[in-house]
């Protein structure tokens, strides 16, 4: 029985430290993703307009992965692997991850980026001061591979059925520090 409650016990210890090693990992990939596209706007300030609102969930992956798995020789590589990870049917947000990032620390970049805002709190926003000069970053669920060496994340901006645009990010992991290394299939209506 004692054996038992070890493998259980090593079992969820390993589950959690994935876990938190996937949430921390997460948080790293959503900061550089604000720093990069929150470089140009504004600090929040009472009655000011903030034009880059941020998507509360996780988008899921779908098959448009695959186009980008075909046009790159490393994604190609460990096709198997990223394909796993395309779940379309996904409910998770990014507030685990919101709140790690900006909980004592990087509180510059905190006063730029607005809380998450849902689709339909984003659509009353755009009526409200105007369709064209609105955007909303959708930032899907990251994908890890090559034993969480290299990460893959879609970033969109949302605005009207019009003006929208993306691109894949190829994220490697240099000395325990994420880095973009490729933009991939970028986009734009």
């Amino acid at each position: 029985m004692k054996l038992h409650s070890l493998h259980f016990l090593l079992g969820f210890l390993f589950l959690t430290s994935f876990s938190f090693s996937q949430e921390t990992d997460n948080t790293a990939i959503l900061k550089i993703i604000f720093t990069k596209y929150y470089k140009n706007e504004k600090v929040i300030a009472k009655n000011r307009l903030q034009l880059l609102s941020f998507y509360c969930n996780k988008a899921p992956n779908n098959e448009e992965v695959l186009e980008v798995i075909a046009g790159n020789e490393l994604l190609k590589k460990h096709n198997t692997e990223i394909k796993k990870q395309i779940v379309i049917d996904i409910n998770e947000d990014w507030s685990k991850e919101y709140n790690l990032l900006f909980d004592n620390q990087n509180q510059y970049l905190k006063s730029k980026v607005n809380t998450c805002l849902s689709l339909e709190e984003f659509q009353k926003v755009s009526k409200q001061y105007g369709e064209n000069n609105q955007r909303l970053l959708i930032v899907n669920k990251p994908i890890y591979f090559a034993k969480n060496q290299y990460a893959l994340v879609k970033v969109a901006f949302y605005r009207s059925i019009e003006h929208n645009s993306g691109r894949f990010l190829l994220l490697e992991k240099v000395n325990n520090e994420w880095l973009i290394k490729e933009y991939l299939n970028e986009w734009a209506t």
